[in-house]
């Protein structure tokens, strides 16, 4: 047990600053001052909140607003960018902000509140920041006893076993208050995976069973198999047989674990000389990636694939019939036209680049041969039907670029069947910037993509945020609902809906 804990806890540096980010890093630039987005209005939710809470009931509801809908909405993201006239350079520094939707039978109320961090909580009370993050280098003016002195808690939330948590891979779940989001501090799986990291991409199949996974800096990968009712049936930390600096997503199925593993390289000796991380990485494309398969049954049975070099962040889902395993995900640019983008956009300019498409994958399991399949649309954060994870499936949903003209941020949803490969799609007009959406499966429902699909938007005209309700099946007529706040929020990265 000790020398599991030594092994996670050996790149704590590293893992503590999100390695795993580089995906958000993709998508939005800062200015700074007074005319933060002065011209740029779409970028106006990246000004980042003040640290304090916000609240709103009886929101505004444009359209009909399913009676059916009932649950809670989390969303996770940066909230906080800039304290003591100092500014984070990268959206994923900033200290998470939980979001709670309520629908409650065609009423629907609005609550953000940040996580109280140990780190946030150190810096609020200094008034400036006082840690390193992944994409700022400053220096610490308080020691770093492990992943969670630095935890921001800003990239996904999950509730098991009854528990609300906020995820950011670096470090530990954040365990909150579901009601009133308060933060109760890091979860301890148990003793023995104290300081592990945690993903911020779990998955949890039809019954309630999570698999999660965490990453090191030093090429280890620790593996999760928790309960429904949230206990560890299983865990093992092993060295990934890859040269890989970074982790962000992976795909399970029936049988499987499965990872796509980048040739990103980290320089720890400048990252120990005050480097910040993304700084510090280096894409080595003639590494090639490499596809690594974990038997869900025994941790201890893992082959390894080779394929071309890919910069892969998001999984849709996947499946597997024990002869064939197919999955899908998300193609990014590579890491250098990466930070190029990450420089100019921070810098609050605009700036095309290579959108990210998507990718469909076959490994044939007894020769090893994969075959891949890709698309052109420009697409982020794919999800699929809760329901089907890790099992045979059909669709996926994803925010898209559809008519932006040079704005940044997706404008638009698309649905896409795999199988006959047709699409729906949906624009809201250039004034908007579309975010992550989930399916919601109708209650009483059984067939994959009967449900809704839930997620925020930012009209950059109004400065207001809202939540869009569509019929999953039927995204092109356009959204069902939008549900008003009075105010904007800052842009999140991932959600999740729990029924009521």
């Amino acid at each position: 047990m000790m020398q599991r804990r030594q092994l996670l806890q050996a790149g704590a540096a590293g893992a503590a600053l999100g390695l795993s980010h580089l995906q958000e890093a993709l998508a939005l630039g800062l200015g700074g001052g007074d005319g933060f987005a002065a011209g740029v209005p779409e970028l106006l939710p990246l000004q980042g909140l003040d640290g304090r809470d916000l609240e709103a009931r009886d929101l505004q509801i444009e359209g009909r607003l399913p009676a059916a809908l009932r649950g809670t909405y989390y969303k996770n993201g940066p909230g906080l960018m800039s304290r003591g006239g100092q500014r984070y350079r990268h959206w994923f520094d900033g200290d998470g902000l939980v979001q709670a939707w309520r629908f409650d039978g065609g009423r629907v109320s609005h609550q953000a509140r940040f996580v109280q961090t140990q780190k946030f909580r150190a810096e609020s009370q200094a008034g400036r920041f006082l840690l390193p993050a992944y994409g700022t280098a400053i220096k610490p003016e308080l020691p770093i006893t492990g992943p969670d002195s630095v935890n921001v808690a800003n990239t996904s939330v999950l509730r098991q076993g009854g528990r609300l948590y906020a995820l950011w891979e670096g470090g530990s779940a954040y365990e909150l208050d579901a009601d009133s989001l308060a933060a109760k501090g890091p979860r301890v799986w148990a003793p023995e995976l104290a300081g592990m990291p945690f993903s911020a991409h779990p998955k949890v199949e039809a019954d309630g069973t999570l698999w999660n996974f965490g990453s090191t800096p030093g090429g280890r990968l620790a593996l999760y198999q928790i309960s429904p009712q949230g206990q560890v049936l299983r865990s093992t930390v092993f060295k990934v047989p890859a040269s890989t600096t970074m982790v962000h997503d992976f795909v399970v199925t029936e049988r499987y674990l499965v990872f796509l593993l980048a040739p990103i390289h980290l320089d720890m000796q400048a990252v120990h000389a005050g480097s910040a991380m993304l700084d510090a990485m280096s894409w080595v494309p003639a590494d090639g990636t490499q596809l690594l398969l974990v038997s869900k049954a025994d941790f201890n049975q893992r082959r390894l694939f080779s394929m071309p070099a890919a910069m892969v962040f998001h999984f849709g889902n996947g499946w597997d019939d024990g002869k064939q395993l197919q999955l899908d995900y998300v193609e990014a640019p590579a890491l250098p036209e990466v930070n190029v983008s990450l420089r100019a956009i921070m810098r609050g300019e605009r700036r095309l680049h290579q959108p990210s498409t998507p990718r469909f994958l076959r490994l044939d399991l007894d020769s090893g041969r994969i075959t891949l399949q890709s698309r052109e649309e420009s697409v982020e954060f794919p999800v699929v039907d809760p329901r089907v994870v890790a099992q045979r499936y059909r669709h996926v949903w994803y925010p898209a670029a559809i008519d932006t003209q040079g704005r940044w941020g997706y404008d638009g949803l698309l649905h896409l069947d795999i199988e006959s490969g047709r699409r729906q799609r949906f624009c809201f007009g250039q004034d908007v910037v579309v975010e992550e959406h989930v399916l919601v499966p109708k209650p009483g429902s059984s067939k994959e993509g009967e449900g809704w699909l839930l997620g925020l938007c930012f009209d950059s005209r109004r400065q207001r945020s809202f939540a869009s309700v569509f019929d999953a099946q039927a995204i092109s007529a356009g959204p069902l609902a939008k549900v008003w706040l009075p105010y904007w929020v800052t842009y999140g990265f991932h959600g999740k809906f729990y029924a009521a």
